[in-house]
């Protein structure tokens, strides 16, 4: 008999470059449940969303980027995943302001602002936990394979 439950936790520096190293384990973990390749790319997206938002908001100065970590749990609970992504950067100052669609606080690097709209578009459930000048959690979870329900 598989295991029905399961937790993997991958911790990386706040650099660009290690995002897909965050969308590719999400793939991974998420393949044990046979997704659909919509389900697959829904659960990508959304986690890529999560850890860019914490690579370019989280942490300002480069320098402190490498220093800092971004967290990401990947949870399987029977058919429902839940995926976390946390980081200890300078927090949000109004979580219901920055889930709006268009929001950006870097117009001037052409942030859509869509990152929480895509992450709310693509997953069951987003839920953002932030305190200023302590971090950001963003707890997103789906159900795979609802359509065989």
């Amino acid at each position: 008999m598989r295991n029905e439950n399961n937790k993997v936790y991958l911790k990386f520096p706040a650099i660009t470059e290690n995002e897909r190293i965050a969308r590719m384990m999400a793939a991974a973990f998420l393949s044990g449940l046979n997704p659909t390749i919509e389900e697959m790319d829904d659960v990508k997206t959304a986690v890529s969303e999560a850890v860019t938002n914490s690579i370019i908001h989280a942490y300002e100065e480069e320098a402190e980027k490498e220093k800092c970590q971004v967290e990401v749990w990947y949870i399987k609970r029977g058919r429902e995943i839940e995926i976390e992504v946390r980081d200890q950067g300078k927090g949000i100052e109004d979580v219901k302001q920055a889930m709006e669609p268009l929001f950006t606080t870097k117009p001037k690097e052409e942030r859509s602002g869509m990152g929480f709209s895509f992450m709310k578009a693509f997953m069951d459930q987003v839920e953002v936990t932030s305190a200023l000048g302590k971090g950001t959690k963003v707890v997103m979870k789906k159900t795979i394979g609802k359509q065989e329900v």
